[in-house]
């Protein structure tokens, strides 16, 4: 689940010492942060997963419930092995932020870059929220999560880069394909999912995911 904050109070502390950022949540309206804020409010929320939208917007997931987190797990450590032995490209877990092109900052549940993208960004760039679109994204929808929500958010990464997406959701047993240029792809009780063209050789079955 998604919640946008709003109100943030700053407690001010003497110099050398930690500011502590209280974060009420939920509230109907939004909170607008600038990059730098972002970045700040997420150096002292280290336990929080956090985002921020293309207008500024800064939003909160929270922690995944037992069975989600296992889910997740098991996708990120298949793709990882994959990327290991094929060589071209890097893996990340749900807990790396990107900046978009268009200034949003995401955290897709799991992700993949072509190497030579990768390695176009300078060291500082990769130790921040790298400015970049992953090629390949994956969404695993949470108990707690908006549909809507989450299918908007996978049309943001086709229109800022990505190549391939996978919203996987274990509630309906169902997987959306987002592809550019082309109308999304609605699977229902998919054995297994393939990379195509954009993972090489990488399939994911959906035993343990989607079903027993």
């Amino acid at each position: 689940m998604r919640t946008r904050l709003a109100n943030p109070s700053i407690r001010s502390k003497p110099r050398g010492e930690r500011t502590t950022i209280s974060l009420t949540v939920p509230i109907p309206s939004s909170l607008g942060v600038s990059p730098r804020g972002f970045k700040r409010i997420c150096a002292l929320n280290r336990d929080l997963r956090l985002e921020r939208t293309a207008k500024g917007e800064l939003i909160v997931t929270p922690p995944a419930g037992s069975e989600t987190g296992r889910i997740n797990n098991d996708i990120s450590a298949r793709l990882w092995i994959w990327a290991k032995n094929d060589r071209n490209g890097e893996s990340f877990d749900s807990s790396t932020g990107f900046t978009l092109p268009n200034g949003a900052v995401r955290s897709p549940d799991a992700s993949w870059i072509r190497l030579d993208r990768w390695n176009a960004l300078t060291p500082e760039q990769k130790r921040t929220f790298a400015p970049i679109c992953p090629d390949f994204v994956v969404e695993l929808r949470s108990p707690a999560d908006d549909k809507k929500d989450l299918h908007e958010k996978m049309k943001e990464y086709i229109s800022q880069g990505a190549r391939l997406g996978w919203l996987i959701d274990p509630i309906a047993r169902s997987v959306e394909i987002h592809r550019r240029d082309r109308a999304v792809e609605v699977l229902n009780d998919s054995e297994s999912l393939s990379g195509e063209d954009v993972l090489p050789g990488f399939t994911l079955a959906m035993k343990g995911i989607l079903f027993e």
